[in-house]
């Protein structure tokens, strides 16, 4: 999480970049990646990779780490960061890199010129750091996931940001001009001006604070809550003091269950502010009632926020997204459920086939058990045995017939299943990092040299 330095930018090849794209392929289904996964994905000779691999750790680009079950590497922040500046270099949005005007709990802010000479703005989000990990709580990034990486998180809290800004600059709302975002940066015009909170005299502060809460009511009229609207994200222009409003990750829909909850907040924070910095109180102040909605801005670029979304919300998504047939994850999750009906009309046929084989398989277990009770009984009891033969040959005939009904086609599925898994189990085994000593290897020298000097030490005391 330490400060961005760009000094071995520029002296980074396309072998480079290839390799850090590699790591960040793979980083997507392993933490750690294996140097035979990264060189298979870069395509490039085993031998360079390493030799690449070695430099990248040297600059602190990606981490040498050892795993549990295998060694591997991973891409750090500056790695991620290289990344993304280097996408935005070849769209041609920056050019420049300058100092760093701004830090946050969930982001760094710097100044970066295009090629135009144009001063711009760039933000990365830094998720992960001690203060905000409550990320579940507090926010929606992680959708049907139960875990996810801090480098993934920051992309989606981007793109997220950069989508909401694209919207309310569409509708004419006083926020930063969007221009480009990669991976976990958002590239933004410069607003010359201050932030709120290190003002101190406004010519007018009745027209501001009018011009701030109408800004909360025309944000609900549209559909969502910023739900972080504080004296730190509005920033005043310095020519005529007019209010801009920054940071959008944390926006939510009308329709959440927190909704009002938030929407009072924000109002409450406004009035405090001003109560407190400029001694300034109005009895008119907007409520949660006040809002009529007049654009389906929520339901446009997907905004919810916290976890638990409201039934409203869903139904209000479920509507629209039936409309314009989107591809989000919610519309997969409606598909599904619009197409259950047919679904288990389909499969009736096969439930019940499985339900027969199911059942008389139960019966020939209960059967085969009953007899082994029988026979551990018989040597206790001579005088048993006429039963018990009958009991055998009745389980015999009966698992003859239960074995004829299965289906041939149910049988090569069950066996091209266990196949597979078996394969899959011998791919994981063999999956060890060339040029490297095996985790495994390596867990059975220590122990072989614990034990060499535990001998040793014995023989000595003896």
């Amino acid at each position: 999480m330490g400060k961005l330095n760009v000094t071995h930018l520029r002296y980074l090849t396309k072998e480079d970049f290839r390799v850090l794209t590699a790591v960040e392929m793979g980083m997507k289904n392993h933490e750690l990646v294996p140097t035979m996964l990264i060189a298979s994905i870069a395509a490039l000779h085993h031998g360079g990779v390493h030799k690449i691999l070695q430099q990248l750790s040297k600059q602190e680009l990606v981490a040498y780490e050892r795993g549990k079950h295998y060694d591997g590497y991973r891409l750090t922040n500056a790695g991620y960061d290289y990344l993304a500046l280097n996408a935005l270099v070849s769209k041609g949005a920056v050019h420049s890199f300058g100092n760093q005007i701004g830090v946050g709990k969930e982001s760094n802010v710097y100044t970066v010129t295009n090629p135009e000479g144009e001063e711009l703005c760039l933000k990365l989000h830094r998720l992960g750091r001690i203060c905000f990990r409550n990320l579940k709580e507090k926010r929606d990034y992680h959708g049907r996931r139960h875990k996810a990486g801090w480098l993934y998180l920051s992309r989606i809290s981007a793109e997220k940001e950069f989508a909401y800004m694209k919207a309310l600059h569409s509708r004419n709302f006083p926020v930063p001009t969007p221009i480009a975002c990669n991976r976990h940066c958002v590239v933004m015009n410069l607003i010359g001006g201050h932030p709120l909170n290190r003002i101190y005299e406004v010519p007018d502060i009745e027209q501001l604070y009018d011009s701030l809460m109408n800004l909360i009511v025309k944000l609900g009229n549209c559909g969502v809550i910023h739900g972080d609207f504080n004296e730190f994200n509005i920033m005043l222009t310095e020519n005529d003091c007019a209010p801009v409003i920054i940071d959008f990750p944390q926006m939510v829909s009308i329709s959440h269950l927190n909704a009002k909850q938030l929407f009072e907040r924000d109002v409450n924070c406004i009035r405090e502010f001003f109560k407190r910095r400029f001694n300034y109180e109005s009895e008119c102040f907007p409520k949660f009632d006040d809002i009529e909605k007049e654009d389906d801005m929520d339901i446009e670029i997907g905004v919810s926020g916290f976890c638990g979304n409201d039934s409203n919300q869903d139904d209000t998504k479920s509507e629209s997204e039936n409309e314009n047939n989107d591809d989000d994850d919610d519309d997969d999750a409606r598909e599904n459920v619009s197409v259950g009906a047919e679904i288990t009309t389909k499969a009736a046929a096969a439930d019940d086939l499985d339900l027969d084989l199911d059942v008389k398989i139960d019966a020939l277990e209960m059967d085969e058990k009953g007899a082994e009770n029988a026979v551990h009984e018989s040597a206790d009891e001579k005088d048993c045995g006429a039963s018990i033969a009958d009991s055998f040959s009745d389980i015999r005939s009966y698992a003859t017939s239960t074995a004829s009904t299965i289906a041939p086609n149910v049988i090569h599925a069950r066996i091209k299943k266990s196949l597979h898994k078996r394969e899959k189990l011998d791919a994981r085994r063999k999956c060890v990092a060339k040029g490297e000593a095996s985790a495994v290897v390596r867990r059975r020298k220590e122990n072989r040299n614990v034990i060499k000097e535990c001998t040793s030490a014995g023989s000595l005391w003896a």
